[in-house]
């Protein structure tokens, strides 16, 4: 786990580093503060005493001689104690004020490291995710990526921070303190060697069962963001159903879900206070009586007590700095191990070896099945035998589910095959680069995807370097340019988050004006002009004819859509039931004919209404 962690610093190695040194000189001269301050007590007690004997002197019948030197050794005794205080004095402030500057300056650099790990992370599962195929997100969720990408990198940031102050402080904190309190009073250091190792040994059980609750917790966290995110996604057609108290007691029953969870773990972690304070307090008693004993009889200057004090002080509070880290460490290691997850995963779709642009636009499926979950038994398509001619248009016709964007989606590569090969320009689409192949395709998908930003912005995505004429001839072809000149602010008019200021209609000829710009060799229209009147269809259609050399394929609900294609595509259950023109297919096809009866029924009811 820290191999991973220290993975995300790469570029702020420099400030890791430099956060570890001074972290270390911190902590050096940290410890030896209370070997001043003892040395400073001694002095202290040294003097009462000859002080003492001093004051004493009138009632004992010595000679002048003793007398004259007892008076000497006092004075000297007195000239000493000045400058052992004023030395180890400023000894301890130069040490504490340079501590503070070591300290100060771990802290940024610390802060530096972190921010740039964090950026790392989050630059490393964009990009990774920007890899994936259709087929790895579905798997790991949006949500759960989405919560990856901040939760889970917040956790880590946070872990990555503690390692490279934290534990390094810690340990060095107890090394030091354990060498200097074995240096000052020996006899008494061994009570560290029963509470450290059993305060360790606590805090690691603990730390072993707290772990699966947060791995658990977070699951529930991604449960909540799915609910958060489809709620707001969806929030028209709650709104629409008045099912705002139904979506409430969803989203509350999710954070209960976290709630008792995190409340588990909680209540391993709180148990820590009670045994650590119960060995720390343990601690001092032991020494307090062991001291004790050495002051009263004689054997121990009070200064030496002081100082082994000070150093059961920073020696316990390394182990309890330890074990917090252990207990962080565990309770990130479920969003590190998330997060490397993501990393980890192999993208199902990768680059292919030739770097073959597509050029003609064919098309061919030769023996083709594919299922989302490789389930053979059963499939989404199966056995599909089609042959799309370059510049061709081609309808493709049939019930919900029965494959229609599943077999348009394995063109430009979405899926791959599980069975049987497609083939564009004569070339299986797995021997192109990803690049080439959807740099060769333009897609509409059924749900229509506009971005934050002004409507030239949006078309952009077909072309960055397209012209304002190229940008208005491709609105025009797609009838987009009605509704966006009578905007006040024309193709500059901001469009919000998703395209919230316009219409379903104007989003889907957006979206089909963006794939224009795009010029591709392929043209994919997944109904992608459900939303508008039959007459704007018609336009759109005609002017999709006037773009020469393109293969274009329209996915439609309605004949009318498609009636002039060069040929029409019907599938039913996931297979080809019939290839060929409107009205061979009128001839031959019950399923078409029935779809088409079908609506033209329904278009005469609706006139005579």
């Amino acid at each position: 786990m820290i191999k991973k962690l220290l993975k995300g610093a790469k570029g702020y190695e420099k400030f890791s580093i430099l956060t570890v040194v001074l972290v270390l000189l911190e902590t050096a001269l940290e410890v030896v503060l209370p070997m001043f301050m003892s040395n400073i007590l001694n002095s202290l007690q040294s003097f009462s005493t000859n002080k003492g004997l001093v004051a004493n002197i009138t009632y004992l019948e010595w000679s002048a001689f003793e007398m004259q030197t007892i008076y000497k050794n006092a004075i000297v005794t007195s000239d000493v104690l000045i400058d052992v205080v004023i030395t180890y004095g400023v000894l301890m402030v130069i040490s504490s004020a340079i501590s503070l500057t070591f300290g100060g300056l771990a802290g940024y650099y610390c802060a530096m490291a972190g921010a740039g790990f964090s950026k790392n992370m989050r630059a490393s599962l964009f990009n990774k995710v920007q890899e994936f195929s259709f087929a790895n997100v579905d798997k790991l969720s949006t949500a759960s990526l989405v919560t990856r990408c901040t939760t889970d990198v917040n956790h880590a940031q946070q872990s990555f921070m503690m390692l490279i102050r934290t534990v390094f402080r810690a340990p060095s904190m107890l090394i030091f303190s354990t060498i200097m309190a074995f240096i000052n009073q020996p006899q008494m250091a061994w009570v560290f060697l029963i509470a450290v190792p059993l305060l360790g040994i606590v805090m690691a059980f603990l730390a072993t069962k707290v772990h699966p609750y947060f791995r658990t917790m977070f699951k529930k966290y991604d449960k909540m963001n799915a609910t958060v995110q489809e709620n707001l996604t969806a929030i028209r057609v709650v709104k629409a159903f008045v099912r705002d108290d139904f979506e409430e007691q969803k989203y509350e029953q999710a954070t209960e879900d976290v709630r008792q969870h995190q409340f588990k773990a909680e209540s391993i972690i709180i148990l820590m206070n009670p045994l650590t304070s119960t060995v720390m307090y343990g601690t001092m008693i032991a020494l307090i009586l062991i001291g004790g004993t050495e002051i009263a009889h004689g054997t121990m200057a009070s200064g030496t007590l002081s100082a082994m004090m000070s150093y059961s002080t920073q020696i316990l509070s390394s182990v309890m700095m330890i074990c917090f880290i252990a207990v962080q460490l565990v309770m990130s290691r479920a969003s590190i191990d998330r997060i490397y997850e993501v990393l980890e995963t192999e993208p199902t779709i990768t680059d292919g070896p030739s770097d073959a642009k597509v050029e003609s636009g064919s098309i061919v499926f030769n023996n083709v099945s594919f299922s989302y979950t490789d389930d053979k038994d059963n499939p989404t398509l199966e056995n599909i035998n089609l042959t799309i001619n370059s510049g061709e248009s081609v309808g493709i016709i049939g019930g919900t589910g029965d494959g229609k964007s599943s077999l348009v989606h394995l063109i430009p590569r979405f899926y791959d095959v599980m069975q049987g090969e497609v083939l564009v320009d004569g070339r299986n689409v797995k021997d192109y680069t990803l690049y080439n192949l959807r740099e060769g395709v333009s897609m509409v998908l059924q749900k229509n995807v506009l971005f934050s930003g002004t409507i030239k912005d949006n078309l952009l995505w077909g072309n960055e370097n397209a012209t304002d004429e190229e940008i208005a001839l491709a609105c025009k072809y797609a009838c987009a340019d009605e509704f966006i000149n009578s905007f006040p602010d024309g193709y500059l008019t901001d469009l919000g988050q998703g395209g919230v200021n316009v219409s379903g209609g104007q989003k889907q000829r957006l979206c089909i004006a963006r794939a224009i710009l795009k010029k591709p060799k392929i043209m994919i229209l997944d109904d992608s002009t459900s939303a508008v009147d039959t007459a704007t269809d018609a336009k759109i259609r005609a002017g999709l004819k006037q773009l020469t050399g393109m293969t274009t394929i329209i996915i439609a609900q309605r004949i009318s859509s498609i009636a002039e294609c060069d040929k029409i595509i019907v599938l039913d259950d996931g297979k080809i039931n019939a290839v060929g023109t409107h009205e061979q297919l009128l001839e031959s096809c019950a399923i078409y004919q029935e779809v088409y009866h079908s609506q033209q029924k329904g278009t005469v009811e609706g006139g005579d209404n």
